[in-house]
């Protein structure tokens, strides 16, 4: 049988927005993944983000458990690839603090926050900013109530009641930009889980097996429950909570909804940062042309197109190839390494040709084929000037900090 004949029902849900990605409402399923990193690493988180957006996510959750990790979140958000969702632990004041930094999306526990003032207020604040908000069951810290309630155990009906219960707080203060998980590490329970959530709502689900562990098993665990209810039409985002470097549930999850047929295969892997305060070109219009010059050709590589060659680079340094742009040039690097410089108007043309060439002849060769001093020099000279014009903080980050330590 054809395998494009073959498609699963997606249940109708409303749809969310974090940052540019589309949650429900029919559109593709997003693949999440989480940092390792402690968040106010800025530069080592960056990195871990770049990786994996390059290894196809679509969303990032950072955690945000103290001040400096809200610091941190305020000068990632401006340079990420991805949109930021920000984990909210037992402090709400935390969640007001990652609204300052300028995330995308907020992930709530119930079962963490529970002063129903302290969530109304979260709530309004995203409500009038446009953020939302992902209501986060967990089957390993449920409300102690809820837990009693249901004779002493984690059960599917007591994750549901807590996500609805945390809805209808939302609705005292007019808030309903949601998208909900009930996860649990037991798949049975987490499956029967979001089959009776997806009854009594309509809004978007995020689907996970919780701490599914390391290796084959994690990955045995997680695509039993989330393959399950993927094929029944259920799920709108997915992540793969594996104990692994989280580029491996990145590449899990694209894996996963290319062999169900929920997203299409590509050749060219092309990523691209935001525009922020340091992007000398117009990324988006760069990365538009860059998609279109790549079109459908069989170059299965990862490619970056960065918006300068401060950070560019070094955040990029996995892509197989990408170009940076720096006082109107354009600065090529293979796997981190500075190759090329170029006019401005010539990026996207000679993008895609070192791209072919390595193809062809493979990552050494390319790297053979630059005049590596004469770039790095060339990078170097374009980066201490965008410094000296720009300043360290072109995002306007400490600002954002400053407004996070009076809260």
């Amino acid at each position: 049988m054809d395998a494009h004949s073959v498609s699963f029902p997606r249940r109708e849900t409303r749809q969310v927005m974090v940052g540019a990605i589309p949650v429900g409402g029919g559109a593709p399923i997003s693949i999440q993944s989480m940092t390792t990193t402690k968040t106010a690493d800025v530069d080592g988180t960056l990195q871990q983000i770049y990786d994996l957006a390059m290894a196809g996510c679509d969303i990032v959750r950072c955690t945000c458990n103290d001040l400096d990790a809200a610091e941190g979140l305020a000068r990632i958000v401006p340079r990420s690839p991805l949109p930021v969702v920000a984990d909210i632990h037992h402090q709400y004041k935390m969640a007001l603090a990652a609204l300052e930094a300028g995330v995308a999306c907020l992930r709530l526990n119930p079962g963490n926050i529970r002063n129903p003032e302290h969530i109304k207020l979260v709530a309004a604040e995203c409500r009038d900013r446009g953020v939302p908000i992902r209501i986060g069951v967990n089957g390993g810290s449920l409300d102690e109530r809820l837990y009693q309630k249901y004779g002493g155990k984690v059960t599917p009906e007591a994750m549901v009641e807590s996500a609805m219960m945390e809805l209808e707080y939302f609705a005292e203060v007019g808030f309903d930009d949601v998208k909900i998980s009930v996860k649990a590490s037991n798949v049975p329970l987490m499956i029967e889980a979001y089959r009776q959530l997806a009854e009594v709502t309509d809004h978007p689900l995020h689907l996970g097996v919780t701490e599914a562990g390391p290796g084959s098993a994690g990955l045995l665990k997680a695509t039993a429950g989330i393959a399950t209810l993927l094929a029944e039409g259920i799920g709108d985002t997915i992540r793969y909570s594996l104990t692994a470097d989280p580029v491996e549930e990145a590449r899990a999850g694209r894996q996963l909804l290319e062999a169900l047929g929920l997203r299409e295969r590509k050749n060219v892997d092309l990523i691209a940062c935001p525009s922020c305060g340091r992007a000398e070109v117009d990324v988006i219009a760069i990365a538009e042309q860059a998609q279109a010059a790549f079109g459908d050709r069989q170059i299965p590589l990862q490619v970056a197109v960065m918006g300068c060659v401060v950070n560019g680079p070094g955040e990029a340094r996995d892509a197989d190839i990408g170009i940076a742009a720096g006082n109107k040039r354009g600065h090529l690097f293979v796997r981190g390494t500075n190759v090329a410089v170029v006019p401005e108007d010539e990026m996207v043309e000679t993008l895609v040709e070192w791209a072919e060439f390595i193809v062809e002849h493979g990552i050494e060769r390319a790297l053979e084929r630059g005049d590596l001093h004469a770039a790095k020099a060339a990078a170097e000279a374009d980066r201490d000037q965008l410094l000296q014009t720009q300043g360290e903080d072109a995002n306007a980050s400490e600002q954002r900090v400053e407004l996070i330590r009076k809260i």
